[in-house]
């Protein structure tokens, strides 16, 4: 595809989460379709700095990165006024980025509430509402990574369950708030990347067979759902799209 052809050429994108995993490949999805991406991080410098090479290599002053903590409101305010000072304008907002880990009820402390909350609602509310006025301006999107946790609790995952279900609920809630300039989805991925650490075979195929399809999902799978968010889908907000096998119709 020629760059003058690309559908989101000159948008500019933020991901946050984005130096890892499933939010590395959304910037290089949006990227690949002509976005500016900004990379957004709070600890994987690193990463983030291999990623923005990398983006910058293929296509020269097309990305940048940036590095908040998504519980400092100020922090998040000031991002965007760094972002938009630079680009001129803001197009697409992905919350991707997420702090999961269980909390065993009887061992829950303050600081592991604070933190996924942190991460999961209070970072995209205030993000949201930072970047809502250039959203509006220029008939931007927001895309929310859910899971599919906010609707089935997960053993011993009270507080990151509730997190999630609140971000349902957000993205619900902003779709109307910031309509009709501004389209506002969630994806809710299923069983994609196992998480780091400690599942083992057994359980990981007990959980598969809990899908219609039988089988782990792509990353893939999650971002071509992003990019149809974003691209294609002029007339959807306030949906939340479950990605995950049909694991939520199933018993």
């Amino acid at each position: 595809m020629s760059q003058q052809l690309q559908p989101l050429q000159d948008k500019v994108a933020l991901v946050t989460g984005a130096a890892k995993r499933i939010g590395a490949d959304i910037a290089r999805t949006l990227h690949a379709e002509g976005a500016i991406v900004v990379i957004h991080y709070s600890q994987s410098a690193e990463a983030a700095g291999e990623l923005l090479s990398e983006l910058n290599g293929i296509r020269a002053n097309s990305c940048l990165s940036y590095s908040a903590s998504l519980g400092d409101i100020n922090a998040l305010s000031e991002m965007i006024k760094q972002i938009t000072a630079l680009t001129g304008r803001l197009d697409v907002l992905v919350n991707n980025a997420s702090s999961f880990y269980p909390t065993s009820m009887g061992e829950i402390s303050e600081s592991d509430w604070d933190n996924l909350f942190d991460s999961n609602l209070k970072g995209p509310l205030f993000l949201s509402q930072a970047a809502a006025p250039y959203l509006r301006e220029s008939h931007g999107c927001i895309v929310n990574m859910v899971d599919i946790h906010a609707q089935r609790p997960l053993a011993k995952h009270p507080v990151y369950c509730s997190a999630k279900a609140g971000l349902v609920m957000l993205t619900k809630s902003l779709a109307i708030e910031l309509g009709p300039d501004v389209r506002v989805n969630g994806v809710a991925p299923g069983i994609i990347i196992w998480p780091e650490g400690d599942q083992d075979a057994t359980l990981q195929e007990d959980m598969l067979s809990r899908t219609a399809l039988k089988r782990k999902g792509s990353v893939k799978d999650i971002t071509d759902t992003v990019l149809f968010l974003v691209r294609d889908a002029a007339y959807i907000t306030g949906q939340i799209i479950a990605v995950d096998g049909g694991r939520t119709v199933n018993q």
